[in-house]
Formats: structure tokens, C-alpha cells, sequence
């Protein structure tokens, strides 16, 4: 009886927003949202590369602070403003906006987020607009060529794309003025007000994330590393813990000071030199090598990650013990994937609220 299994695992899905956190128990639904009506729909550019043409979108519902939010000015050198990282690639886009939509769902003071969006394609910046009108935010373009030459193969295509790097560069690309940002990749949904995260004290640390030290560390770097003593000295004075790049507050003002993105870029170029590789899975392992050991530590509710399964298979996953403020499907499965291909996992019927995409008009816009 598959069917009742999903049907049976959707319902403790569902069951979980209730009774499985206190941050989902926090507050009550967001008050800064006005409306729960959706209104028009968006349409992809059609002029992107790649064949989007025609996928749409629902416009999101109006949002506003909440009576006791700080005004901004809209200046992005507010100093008032929570700053939020995220890419934007045609694959990953229905993720995207999901994870922004959520963001802004469960926010007290949603207009006094600045987003700050990495693309290959500013086109993207107008979808943006549209679907999320009120929205603060700039488009910053990352050119692949910086870092293309730089990218080794990985375990899956996804890790080897350009725009999978550009976190390394957020100190150059955002403004000078904005120096601390929380990053978040695409594959994620907030279910808790992203200003509890903002106010995380990093103290002298540059990166902030949940560190997990329990987990096999060793793996992530080939034999290669390992017997070579220069390498295995990087560790020399730190305990290296594994932590997730898809969550992380960053102090950009102390990357900036330290140049940081040359230390990362430094351990790319050894990673393609003639002697081989050093490491394994994309991005992730130079940012271990540069940062792991001092990293200040955040709640690991702020990243409930691996909801996407292992990287070979997808197969759903089951929540970590404790409170969660942040799902992050991590993996190689996709929630907007799964759902779509009718092949759910029960999990993903936790991002499906804040999916904008609407497949009806999308249809119907692939068959004029």
C-alpha cells in the first residue's frame, strides 16, 4: 500500500510544524504578512539561456514590519538592515524563491531584510521584482570565468558549477559598506525569523556556522593529503570540525582584513596541480582548510541539513534530534524535483508552503 505510506508520511510531516520545535511555536503566523491571497504570476525571462522560457511563478503576498520594527532608509549601507546572501541559477531558481518566500513569510520585519542575489545572468534580478515587489535587494553578477579554471570534477555536476563558488567572493562583490552577511544556498526554507540567526556574536571568528565534530572529518580529504606532513600541519593547533557552507554568517569586514578569498583560492590551485587531488566534493573542502577549527559555533537548529539525502541515491532522510529553525535539503534530492516527479519524500512537504511555482500556467505557457 505505497500510497498510504505517503499519505501517512506527509500527515507527520505535517504534524511536525506543530509539535516537533519551539521555534516553530515562537510566534504566531508571521505577523508582518498582510494578506494570505497570491496575486498574478510571473514569468521566467524568456531570453535566458537554457530553454525556461515559460516557467511561472505566483507573485508572493505583501509584507509589512511589524509596529515595533526599525525604519530603514533603503540605503544598503543602513546599518538597520539583516543582510542574506543567495545565489540565483535557472536550475536551482524554483528553490530560490522558496527559500526567500520564507524568509520573508517569518520575518517580524521583513522590509528591513536586504538581500543581496549572485547570478551568471542579471536578467534574474527581474523575476525577482516581480514576484516580490516590496523586496530590498541588488543583483550582483559573478563572472564564471573567475573561477573556472580553478573547479575540479566532484561527486555530482551541481558542486562543479561556477555560480556554487561565488560565496567565496562575497567581500568583493558586496559593497564595502556591508560587513557582516548570512549566507544561504537555495536548497533551504526558514521556519523561524532570521533575525534570531543575525544577532549571532562571532566574537574575533570570521565564520560562523553549526559545527558538527562527531563527524568523519578525514573523508572529505584524499590520501594524498593525508600523507603529505605539510598538508596535515594545516590542522597543527586547531580542532577541525565539519560544517555545512550552505549556512554560514560571515564577517566580511574581517574577511576583507585577512583576504581570505586568496587563502581559498590557494587551496584550489593546489587541488588542480599535476601531483592531484587533495580533496574531494567542490567547494566545500577549502573551506574546512582555511576556517575549520575556528569557527564560532552556531545552534544546530539553523541547519537541519542532509534532508536531500545521500549524493548516489537521494533517499529520504529523517530530521536530526532537537528544535529546528532551518531546513536544508542538502543532497543530491531535491524537494521541487521529488514533488514534481510525484516521488515525494515526507520531509518535502515541509518546503511545499513556500513554493511559488505553479505549474498549471507554466503548462499552459509551454503550449501556446
Amino acid at each position: 500500500m505505497l500510497w498510504a505510506a505517503r499519505v501517512s508520511g506527509f500527515f507527520s510531516a505535517a504534524m511536525l510544524m506543530v509539535v516537533l520545535s519551539p521555534s516553530l511555536q515562537s510566534f504566531p503566523p508571521a505577523e508582518a504578512i498582510r494578506s494570505s491571497q497570491f496575486d498574478s504570476h510571473v514569468r521566467f525571462p524568456s531570453h535566458i539561456a537554457g530553454g525556461a522560457r515559460g516557467l511561472a511563478f505566483r507573485r508572493a503576498s505583501a509584507f509589512r514590519n511589524a509596529a515595533d520594527c526599525s525604519n530603514t532608509t533603503g540605503n544598503v549601507c543602513d546599518p538597520s538592515f539583516v543582510h542574506i546572501a543567495i545565489t540565483l541559477d535557472e536550475d536551482y531558481l524554483r528553490g530560490s524563491v522558496a527559500a526567500v518566500h520564507s524568509v520573508v513569510q517569518h520575518a517580524m520585519c521583513p522590509e528591513s531584510i536586504f538581500f543581496h542575489f549572485l547570478v551568471s545572468d542579471p536578467a534574474l534580478g527581474d523575476l525577482v521584482s516581480a514576484v516580490f515587489p516590496q523586496l530590498q535587494f541588488n543583483v550582483y553578477y559573478f563572472d564564471p570565468d573567475r573561477v573556472r579554471g580553478l573547479i575540479s570534477s566532484s561527486v555530482r555536476q551541481a558542486l562543479e558549477q561556477p555560480l556554487n563558488y561565488a560565496r567565496n567572493y562575497l567581500a568583493d562583490l558586496l559593497e564595502p559598506c556591508v560587513r557582516r552577511v548570512i549566507y544561504l544556498d537555495s536548497d533551504l526554507v526558514l521556519v523561524d525569523d532570521v533575525t534570531k540567526l543575525w544577532r549571532t556574536d562571532l566574537g574575533r571568528r570570521t565564520v560562523g556556522a553549526p559545527e558538527y565534530c562527531h563527524a568523519n572529518f578525514s573523508k572529505y580529504f584524499t590520501d594524498r593529503f593525508w600523507s603529505d606532513k605539510q598538508f596535515v600541519e594545516t590542522f597543527t593547533g586547531r580542532r577541525p570540525c565539519y560544517f555545512n557552507t550552505g549556512v554560514m554568517m560571515l564577517d566580511l569586514a574581517r574577511w576583507r582584513r585577512k583576504g581570505y578569498t586568496r587563502r581559498i583560492e590557494r587551496w584550489m590551485e593546489i587541488q588542480k596541480s599535476p601531483a592531484g587531488r587533495i580533496y574531494e566534493l567542490g567547494s566545500l573542502p577549502p573551506f574546512l582548510l582555511v576556517f575549520a577549527g575556528h569557527v564560532a559555533p552556531i545552534e544546530h537548529r539553523w541547519n537541519q541539513h542532509g534532508l536531500g539525502g545521500d549524493n548516489v541515491f537521494g533517499s529520504c532522510r529523517d530530521l536530526h534530534p532537537g528544535p529546528v529553525s532551518l531546513l536544508h535539503w542538502s543532497g543530491s534530492g531535491k524537494p521541487w524535483a521529488r514533488l514534481g516527479a510525484g516521488r515525494p519524500c515526507p520531509l518535502d512537504a515541509l518546503w511545499a508552503p513556500f513554493d511559488l511555482y505553479d505549474p498549471a500556467a507554466s503548462a499552459a505557457e509551454w503550449s501556446r
